[in-house]
């Protein structure tokens, strides 16, 4: 549970980063490289559209930038009613840099708790070919 914890608290400190003018829909994102290092991250929005980038994936490509190549865990968190969930282009992101066996915790601010993993996330994702 300690590490829920931690997580959760740095998503939650990512939504006041967060850049939500459009939307105004805050979200944060914890994210645990295989070093057992934690990478934040918040939505970043921008007028066009298509070059917003969600809270998931600023919290991977944070872990990227910093030398990871893999993930263990991933934690988001917003003011919703209940749990938040990743989006369709962050789910693959996740499915591509996660085992599939990894555990994602899908949460809110109100105390909302939901466990998954990538493979529940991302049933038949589009996978590295070897």
């Amino acid at each position: 549970m300690a590490e829920l914890e931690e997580l959760l608290q740095v998503a939650t400190n990512m939504l006041d980063r967060s850049y939500a003018p459009y939307s105004k829909f805050h979200v944060g994102a914890a994210a645990v490289g295989a070093s057992g290092k934690v990478y934040g991250g918040c939505n970043v929005e921008n007028a066009a559209y298509g070059a917003t980038n969600c809270a998931e994936r600023t919290a991977i490509f944070s872990g990227i930038a910093a030398g990871e190549k893999r993930f263990t865990a991933l934690l988001v968190t917003g003011n919703t009613d209940g749990p938040i969930a990743p989006c369709g282009s962050c789910r693959q992101v996740i499915s591509e840099f996660f085992d599939q066996d990894a555990v994602i915790y899908l949460t809110n601010q109100k105390g909302s708790l939901a466990e998954t993993t990538v493979a529940g996330l991302l049933p038949g994702a589009f996978l590295e070919l070897k």
